[in-house]
């Protein structure tokens, strides 16, 4: 539950964001906190996370401080460990250069705060986040409400299979392709597919035709 309503602003994009893992809606102040949650939203280490979570005292400062984003972890498959949850603030590197005098303090205390609670702090800004995995999350999100049929699903993961359980999207559009009509459907099914994680894709790079798509380990 978030400690601090969200006032609107006419200077910067305010709102809400939809999270498939908190199921409920999170209050945002910039596009590059929308964009962060976006990443958590489809980060498979992240367990939930929470927006304004905590409003923590800081001499000076009467309202004290409510940091953007508090992030939970799952536990590690193979270790059994589980990361320390973050408590994080987004902000620009121009906007921490210009403010770092009004921020030390508040930055300070979410820094002791979360050592007395047993997480981590820092600062997440855009070069954390603007990278190609979120343009390929943007991208692969364009499909989430296309429903392919069970058949065609079925087809394109026995096609997978007949691949090695190794392929392209070029590759299995080969296979699949008579004319410029089926390349309409049978995109989307593959796009979709990897947003489902049925094909596993290296998000980190850009997607095109040329990505290497893997089956998920369970369906191999």
């Amino acid at each position: 539950m978030p400690v601090r309503k969200i006032p609107k602003n006419h200077l910067v994009v305010t709102g809400s964001f939809a999270s498939r893992k908190n199921d409920q809606m999170d209050g945002f102040e910039s596009l590059l906190e929308k964009e962060y949650m976006l990443l958590l939203d489809f980060d498979e280490h992240v367990e939930r996370f929470e927006a304004q979570p905590v409003t923590i005292p800081v001499p000076g400062i009467p309202k004290g401080y409510t940091p953007d984003v508090l992030v939970y972890f799952r536990t590690n498959p193979n270790s059994g460990d589980i990361r320390k949850p973050l408590l994080t603030e987004v902000k620009h590197t121009d906007d921490l250069k210009r403010n770092a005098e009004k921020y030390a303090s508040k930055f300070a205390a979410a820094e002791q705060y979360a050592l007395e609670n047993n997480w981590e702090f820092r600062v997440t800004t855009q070069n954390d986040i603007r990278i190609p995995r979120l343009a390929n999350i943007k991208f692969l999100r364009e499909y989430r409400n296309i429903e392919p049929s069970a058949e065609d699903t079925a087809r394109l993961i026995r096609l997978a299979k007949n691949l090695g359980g190794t392929a392209t999207p070029a590759a299995l559009l080969e296979q699949l392709v008579v004319n410029v009509d089926d390349q309409l459907h049978w995109l989307p099914v593959i796009w979709h597919s990897i947003l489902t994680r049925e094909l596993i894709a290296d998000l980190d790079k850009p997607l095109d035709h040329e990505t290497i798509l893997r089956l998920r380990q369970d369906i191999l």
